[in-house]
């Protein structure tokens, strides 16, 4: 039976210095759908940067909380199974199943692709109303705050899977990640866990640091003027794969100059515009430039096998935690370089 006439606090983007709670009635799920009583909500860097003004997909204002758990308190009709009680998290794509790209299983490319909390109204609110078909269950040994990981982690699974697949198995196969933010590191997992040897830029050292406590071969500093050479020593050779989370000019053109003949550039990281990329010596090179966005069922399920196996260090990734009523400080303390992980925990405190 789902109740009505209770009232969901949901927060409300306009701006980073703009970002408020809204007060409406509490969502009652349509066919299909379920409602979920929010427990914990990732703030990525996506929502950093639409905050900004500066991400080409979302529009301001927007309600955020893309990637959430939290736990199933109400079904609507024609709902199958019993989720009631369920821990869950979100896989926050919205396809429409019909395209050619849906028929094929690549639904994170649907030609009418929208995604939960970035296009729609997210999970940052007490509660939230979405398909069924969009929730995962939680297994017990994974508790709220690492099973908010596994969304920001299937991004970096889906790209390294896709990774393999152009040029064969990583293992003992040296790789380079340009940026150490939150992608670039599940981006190092993904890969070491792929049995990659993997090399870790970023300008700054704390963020070097952090990428060799959890695993990476070496790191360097991408604007120092023998970056390149000092990659190219760290790797004994060139990359078999570099996967850029930055996606600007110069680190395009880095990834190139690092990449070995025939090998790919997987590019993860959101442009902000249009990049110039060195046509020339792609084509010269064979170099696969591919494009990643976000993944599928297989990935999210991968990445959820991954946390619960305890491969990630969520110490070193969780480094903020704030209550729904201070979501404003906490997009502010998201863009602290020095922040990698904020989190928002969202109780049953009084919504009025």
């Amino acid at each position: 039976m789902v109740e009505t006439g209770a009232l969901n606090r949901r927060v409300v983007v306009s701006a980073l210095d703009d970002v408020t709670l809204e007060t409406t009635p509490e969502p009652v799920p349509g066919p299909g759908e379920v409602r979920v009583r929010t427990t914990v909500v990732g703030i990525c860097g996506s929502d950093l940067h639409a905050a900004c003004g500066r991400h080409p997909f979302i529009d301001l204002p927007y309600r955020p909380g893309h990637e959430a758990v939290g736990v199933v308190d109400a079904v609507g009709p024609g709902v199958e199974g019993d989720w009631v009680g369920t821990r869950v998290a979100v896989e926050p794509n919205l396809a429409c199943g019909k395209c050619p790209q849906c028929a094929a299983g690549r639904y994170n490319i649907c030609r009418e692709l929208l995604v939960f909390g970035c296009q729609t109204p997210g999970a940052l609110a007490d509660s939230f109303t979405i398909a069924a078909d969009r929730l995962v269950a939680l297994p017990d040994g994974l508790d709220d705050r690492h099973a908010i990981l596994i969304e920001p982690l299937a991004t970096p699974v889906h790209t390294v899977r896709r990774a393999a697949a152009a040029v064969g198995n990583l293992a003992d196969r040296p790789v380079v990640v340009l940026g150490a933010g939150p992608i670039g590191l599940f981006a190092l997992l993904a890969a070491r866990h792929a049995g990659a040897r993997v090399i870790v830029a970023d300008l700054l050292e704390s963020k070097r640091a952090r990428a060799e406590r959890i695993g990476a071969a070496g790191t360097f500093d991408p604007t120092a003027a023998d970056a390149v050479d000092t990659a190219l020593a760290l790797m004994g050779g060139p990359a078999a794969v570099v996967i850029d989370c930055v996606s600007r000019e110069s680190s395009v053109a880095q990834a190139v100059d690092l990449v070995d003949k025939g090998g790919a550039v997987m590019i993860v990281g959101v442009a902000e515009g249009a990049t110039p990329v060195p046509l020339g010596l792609i084509q010269d090179r064979e170099l696969a430039l591919i494009g990643n966005l976000m993944y599928v069922r297989e990935d999210f399920l991968a990445a959820v096998d991954l946390l619960a196996s305890g491969a990630v260090p969520v110490d070193e990734i969780i480094s903020a935690e704030f209550d729904l009523a201070d979501a404003a400080a906490a997009f502010t303390a998201s863009a602290d370089a020095e922040n990698v992980k904020v989190l928002v925990t969202v109780g049953a405190g009084d919504p009025s």
